[in-house]
């Protein structure tokens, strides 16, 4: 399941879809994931599109071991050009943490939308610092040709 920290230390187990939920629950949550690249500077992250029947929003896994505070900002691009993002803070430690834009009715189904994140150096204007590392979300099947 996305988040979870896998076999030798991985963020969540690499790309594909997952669904969660329980047996008893009525609403299951479904993730199209991205693959989890690693920057040489020891950042990972793990980025997702997330939908649950009713409202789709991105979340990034992230790991960050470089030793400074990272910004990271999450981005979801949907149909008709709709797009959220978020803003985070992403403190230097092996754990591993996430941040996702907010939950937003959804328009379509999961495979019309897009997540990507980057990360960057913490200190000054957002687009002044180049990115550590960019991960995205996989296109949906349909979409592969």
């Amino acid at each position: 399941m996305p988040g979870e920290r896998g076999e030798a230390g991985r963020l969540g187990g690499g790309s594909g879809s997952a669904f969660t939920g329980s047996a008893g629950s009525a609403l299951w949550t479904v993730a199209r994931c991205g693959p989890e690249p690693a920057s040489p500077e020891g950042v990972e992250g793990w980025t997702c599109v997330m939908a649950d029947g009713h409202a789709t929003w991105a979340r990034s896994y992230y790991r960050n071991t470089t030793g400074d505070e990272l910004r990271s900002v999450p981005t979801l691009m949907g149909p008709g050009g709709r797009t959220v993002e978020t803003h985070c803070t992403v403190g230097s430690q092996d754990e591993p943490g996430d941040c996702g834009t907010p939950h937003r009715s959804s328009y379509g189904g999961p495979e019309e939308y897009v997540a990507v994140a980057g990360y960057a150096d913490g200190g000054g204007a957002a687009d002044e610092a180049p990115p550590q590392l960019r991960s995205g979300s996989d296109p949906a099947p349909s979409a592969v040709g």
